[in-house]
C-alpha cells in the first residue's frame, strides 16, 4: 500500500510541477478561486506543497517498514495530515476541486490508514 500511496504522491507533485510552470488549473486547485495560471503566490504555495508531499511520501514508507526508517509515529502524523487535506477537499466551495481531489485525497487516506492499521 505504501508504493501506491507513493505512486499518488508522484502524481500529486507533477499536478503541482504542471502548476509552477503555468497550467491554467487554478479552478482546480487552492480553493478554486483563480480562473486560470496562478499567480506567484499560488505558484510558490504549489512549490513548498512538493516538498510536503515528499515528507509525507517518506513519513508513509516508513511506518511500512521501509527506507528512510523515520518513527512509526510520523506515519500518524502523515494520517492526520492527509484527513485534514481530505476534509478540506470535500468541503471546499469550488465544485471543479472537490470533484478532482476529494475522491484522490479518500483515496489516499485509504492507503495511509492500510500502512498504519494493518
Amino acid at each position: 500500500m505504501a508504493y501506491i500511496y507513493c505512486a499518488v504522491i508522484v502524481g500529486v507533485i507533477g499536478f503541482q510541477v504542471a502548476l509552477i510552470l503555468g497550467a491554467p488549473w487554478g479552478r482546480v486547485t487552492q480553493g478554486g478561486q483563480v480562473d486560470g495560471p496562478l499567480p506567484v503566490s499560488g505558484r510558490v504555495f504549489a512549490a513548498v506543497s512538493i516538498f510536503i508531499l515528499l515528507g509525507l511520501a517518506l513519513a508513509v514508507l516508513s511506518a511500512d517498514g521501509k527506507w528512510p526508517n523515520w518513527p512509526s509515529w510520523t506515519g500518524w502524523v502523515a494520517l492526520a495530515i492527509n484527513i485534514v487535506v481530505m476534509v478540506l477537499n470535500w468541503i471546499t466551495r469550488s465544485a471543479a476541486e472537490r470533484k478532482l481531489w476529494a475522491p484522490i485525497t479518500t483515496v489516499m487516506v485509504l492507503l495511509v490508514v492500510a500502512v498504519v492499521w494493518l
